[in-house]
């Protein structure tokens, strides 16, 4: 596959920063469309990726997905086709280069949309997917790229008009590209992906609640070790894993936003033990929550 050429890089680079007045994630005029610019080198940041498509334009960034890596700079994207737990380091950028990126988040109702218009793999309910993927852009891809961004510039009768088409043409050549089917099983009902992802869907309503394995494989129409295998295939991580993850996540938005102490985020989030939950937190994000609220607040 060829790749963008410079001129692309550097009109796209051009656009997102004249866009952009903000260092961060800015959200645009566009729904689902945001921008990126980090004039340095940041802390991993834990959050929920939502299903979307994100190419980098300047700068590499580091994404972590349970204990798996993934690495992406100039010229590539990565594509999480659905709701993920993740920690991600922009790892090079500086004031002159700054790390630069476009994300668009989708909805399965609108992978569907262009999934039902394109040939179907005969592979798709054997081969289970990661749910994260990077891969090297296309000219035609950043091509479609640049004239949604600007497509920021136009007026509203344009964004109206255009962006749903830009939006379905980015997806059609992301399931056209060499790892198009890890998207296109999201959308292939009686699939594995398909069936795991309605399962997440279940557990992001239900995190803070108590949630049994057997009835998680139950809505997954799968036994409880085929149900462990695929869920993992997909996540990286064990059901087990993911729902922790995601908890402790919330629990440090809680204790970020709102006055609380590390017992009272630990039973809002679902743990019924706070010093297991104070243990698994230390685990995750490197110090005790009380400990780690302050520095993230600049208290100490």
């Amino acid at each position: 596959m060829t790749i963008p050429s410079r001129q692309q890089l550097n009109e796209l680079a051009r656009l997102i920063q004249l866009l952009t007045v903000n260092e961060g994630v800015s959200t645009t005029g566009l729904p689902s469309l945001s921008l990126i610019r980090e004039s340095e080198v940041t802390e991993p940041i834990f959050r929920l990726n939502e299903a979307s498509f994100c190419v980098i334009v300047q700068g590499e960034k580091e994404m972590l997905l349970g204990p798996e890596r993934f690495r992406y700079g100039p010229g590539s994207y990565i594509v999480a086709t659905v709701d993920l737990p993740v920690s991600g380091q922009v790892t090079q950028a500086s004031s002159a280069t700054p790390y630069l990126a476009v994300k668009l988040e989708f909805t399965f109702s609108e992978i569907l949309e262009v999934v039902q218009h394109i040939r179907v793999s005969s592979q798709l309910h054997k081969d289970t997917k990661r749910a994260m993927y990077v891969s090297d852009i296309s000219p035609e891809l950043m091509d479609v790229v640049i004239r949604l961004v600007r497509l920021l510039e136009s007026n509203e009768e344009d964004q109206f008009m255009l962006y749903p088409l830009f939006k379905k043409e980015i997806l059609y050549r992301v399931l056209k590209g060499p790892q198009g089917s890890a998207l296109e099983q999201v959308a292939q009902e009686g699939s594995h992906t398909y069936r795991i992802r309605t399962v997440i869907e279940y557990i992001l309503t239900h995190v803070n609640q108590h949630i049994r394995m057997e009835e998680l494989a139950e809505r997954a129409h799968m036994s409880q070790a085929s149900f462990h295998r695929h869920f993992k295939a997909v996540t990286a991580m064990s059901p087990l894993q993911f729902i922790k993850q995601l908890r402790l996540q919330e629990a440090r938005r809680l204790l970020m936003s709102q006055s609380m102490d590390a017992s009272e985020a630990a039973f809002q989030v679902g743990y019924e033990s706070p010093s297991q939950f104070s243990r698994e937190y230390s685990r995750l994000f490197g110090s005790p929550p009380m400990v780690d609220i302050k520095r993230l607040k600049g208290l100490e």
